[in-house]
């Protein structure tokens, strides 16, 4: 007879365990799953009401929405265990590339707008951040923060001594290292903030384009403040073509958003007439509105006319310019009639919009240009139209000088042509300051060139390829022929690079692109060729309601624009508020009015806006990377790319402009409302190199579509080639700095 499989029971009865089994709690699969956990298994010596009691000790009491507010309002920033927002640099991201500003501006329309989320940096609470402001501040560079461009007199002092940099001047350059060659002056510091690049590397490695954490102690003194604020620097990376060596502008990447295409759109091929934006309303604007200011001139080569400056003191500095270039009437040069009432008259006159030219002659003038020398250009014939698009004046007129190349392919002038012409300069000039009045503004297409070639200047001034914007910003412009095909649907220089250009045709498409941009208003083509601005893509934004008082405000986002010069008729052109300003310091006080509206509500809504973009150029200025700080000549004959490094002000002066800047970007901190973004970036390295080469390139084009090889006064050579690329990528190589307050 087979036994009966024992019991557990009676295998510690056997043993003697059977009182201690009595005790023990039941080894079931909810013990089992307590030890692994490292927990104790329930108690049965606690009874069911015990239970009961423990549980309802344990539940919450739900918090009304008041008292959340309340809560919310008296919780400190950076509190990581509450609802307060925040961006900062997820352990968890994995970059593969450099933060570019698109990246910046698509977490400007995340916040705000209707923008994707960011996959390169982390976002807590996005909803919650109710402002944005923006500062672009120009002239900083991780050089800065690792040694590589010394910030202090001690370091400098060091470097030179143990010969690890370039004495004098020259210590504060970014050397870029040759391949093949040893590594120049680039110091390495054994405690350094950022990890240094070479700008010559063609991979980039993760430590370039990961963002370094700011330690203190490792910043030199002037930049210590943004370690108080900013918790990363992230490079960035400025947008420009890699093909051919060019740096786009960063105010317009930021400024202006892309617009999606329809099919037919995406089908056609070549420039196409703009299709009439959803939201655009047309607003008449009278032509004087579009007269380009003394420093528009000055940034467009134009010689200034004397009543173009605002003060005295611009005044002569411009007058003993033009004497060092010989552009005095010593010299055949000659100044329109219109004193300093005249200016005021025509700038400050009332036009009714119905009537958009009242009381001013509108013309419209184009030159064609003949070789004389080496360099030289002179006047071969000059075409005049009026505004009801007549014919005013059409001349040939023959050089003082032998003509050596006639550039027909683009002039459209031959010897026969000029066989029995008679008119000279001085007789153009002797009817045109008959023509030209104070009433008069002259409308033409890149007009210095052909005010150079007839020695002669006009206070009022239309330029097309300034009121209508390159779709990447200056320094690149859009030509005639482009804006023609894109605004007009009309095609011009048909007879490029063969029989030449017609003057008649394009001082006509000239006044026809003015026309348009008087009925459709000021906006009109600032960015439409490729985009819109990035403040009408916030208008259509909805603001969430924060509070009783948010729900009054109209919905739509608002925007604003800080900025050096007449903002109005630049970056801030589609702005709701734009401040002008003459200082840095004007400039954080114009942010702190923005975002906080209150008692300045002339300037800016009582609540302030949602967005403002804002820069300081005071270091920019400095460190010469304005362009008013461009040598006078202009000439790039006779110097070499290092000698571009060589206006780099002295450590001391440069350390004190880099506190000030920093102190600046405090202050506008310390203004800013709680819940609002800060974003920092520079915008781009050091162009100075970039711009030296591009000046080489274009004189080495001039003079080779004119010369022969043997008599070329430049060369462009592999040398070149290699050093202009690694120019650019050094220029697009910036940093920026984010934070929430």
């Amino acid at each position: 007879m087979s036994q009966r499989k024992r019991s557990f029971r009676d295998f510690q009865t056997e043993h003697g365990d059977a009182d201690d089994s009595a005790k023990a709690p039941g080894f079931g699969l909810a013990a089992t799953l307590a030890l692994l956990k490292n927990e104790s298994p329930s108690d049965p010596s606690i009874t069911h009401e015990q239970q009961n009691e423990q549980a309802e000790s344990e539940w919450q009491v739900a918090e009304s929405r008041s008292s959340k507010r309340r809560r919310k309002q008296q919780e400190k920033p950076g509190d990581t265990t509450s609802n307060y927002p925040a961006i900062y640099h997820s352990l968890q991201a994995r970059l593969q590339s450099f933060v570019k500003i698109g990246d910046l501006q698509s977490l400007v329309l995340y916040i705000l707008a209707d923008g994707t989320a960011p996959q390169w940096v982390a976002i807590r609470h996005h909803g919650q951040i109710r402002k944005v402001v923006v500062l672009m501040v120009p002239g900083l560079e991780a050089g800065m923060a690792d040694g590589r461009i010394p910030l202090s007199v001690d370091i400098a002092a060091h470097e030179n001594t143990t010969g690890s940099t370039i004495s004098g001047n020259d210590a504060q350059k970014t050397y870029i290292p040759e391949k093949g060659a040893e590594c120049r002056a680039i110091p390495e510091p054994s405690k350094s903030p950022v990890q240094q690049t070479s700008a010559d590397k063609q991979m980039s490695s993760p430590d370039d384009y990961y963002p370094v954490k700011l330690v203190p102690d490792r910043l030199p003194e002037p930049l210590k403040p943004l370690s108080d604020i900013f918790p990363h620097m992230w490079p960035i990376k400025t947008p420009g073509d890699e093909r051919y060596n060019r740096m786009y502008s960063p105010i317009a990447a930021m400024l202006t958003s892309p617009l999606p295409k329809s099919k037919e759109e995406t089908k056609a091929s070549g420039p196409q007439t703009p299709r009439a934006a959803k939201y655009w309303k047309d607003q008449p604007t009278p032509i004087t509105s579009f007269i380009a200011s003394s420093d528009e001139l000055a940034e467009n080569d134009y010689v200034c006319h004397p009543v173009s400056f605002q003060n005295t003191e611009e005044r002569d500095k411009a007058l003993r310019k033009r004497v060092e270039r010989e552009q005095t009437s010593e010299h055949g040069w000659a100044d329109s009639k219109v004193d300093s009432s005249a200016k005021k008259d025509t700038l400050g006159g009332k036009v009714m919009e119905d009537n958009l030219t009242a009381g001013k002659d509108i013309i419209a003038m184009d030159c064609e240009m003949c070789k004389t020398g080496e360099d030289t250009l002179e006047l071969t014939r000059i075409s005049l139209v009026g505004w009801d698009g007549k014919v005013l004046m059409d001349q040939l007129v023959k050089p003082d000088n032998p003509i050596t190349d006639y550039l027909t392919p683009f002039s459209g002038i031959t010897a026969k042509l000029l066989v029995n012409v008679t008119t000279r300069l001085v007789d153009v000039q002797t009817r045109l300051l008959e023509i030209l009045t104070p009433n008069t503004i002259l409308i033409g297409h890149s007009l210095n060139s052909d005010l150079d070639a007839l020695k002669l200047t006009h206070p009022f001034i239309v330029d097309t390829a300034i009121i209508f914007p390159h779709p990447r910003g200056p320094p690149l412009k859009s030509s005639l022929k482009w804006l023609s095909q894109r605004y007009l649907g009309r095609q011009i220089q048909k007879g490029h690079g063969n029989q030449g250009h017609d003057s008649v045709e394009d001082a006509k498409a000239c006044l026809d692109l003015v026309r348009q941009k008087c009925e459709k208003g000021a906006k009109w083509a600032t960015g439409e060729a490729s985009g819109e601005s990035i403040f009408k893509r916030l208008a259509r934004a909805s603001r969430p309601i924060h509070s009783k008082h948010d729900a009054s405000i109209v919905e739509g986002r608002t925007g604003a624009v800080v900025d050096w010069g007449d903002v109005g008729r630049g970056t801030g052109a589609a702005a709701e508020t734009a401040i002008s300003c003459s200082s840095d310091a004007e400039v954080v006080e114009g942010v702190n009015v923005a975002t906080n509206g209150g008692a300045h509500q002339s300037i800016a809504p009582s609540a302030g806006v949602d967005f403002v973009w804002a820069r300081l150029r005071e270091l920019e200025a400095l460190r010469g990377w304005w362009n008013r700080n461009r040598t006078s000549d202009g000439n790039s004959e006779g110097r070499t790319a290092d000698d571009q490094s060589t206006a780099e002000p002295s450590v001391a002066a440069l350390a004190e402009a880099t506190k000030k800047t920093t102190n600046h970007i405090k202050q506008i901190y310390e203004s800013l409302p709680p819940c609002t973004a800060l974003i920092v970036y520079s915008g781009s390295g050091d162009p100075r190199r970039l711009g030296w080469y591009n000046e080489l390139h274009q004189q080495y084009r001039k003079e080779f579509a004119t010369k022969n090889w043997d008599q070329l006064s430049v060369q462009w050579t592999d040398e070149e080639v290699q050093g202009m690329r690694k120019a650019c990528i050094e220029a697009r190589r910036g940093i920026g700095f984010i934070t929430v307050k």
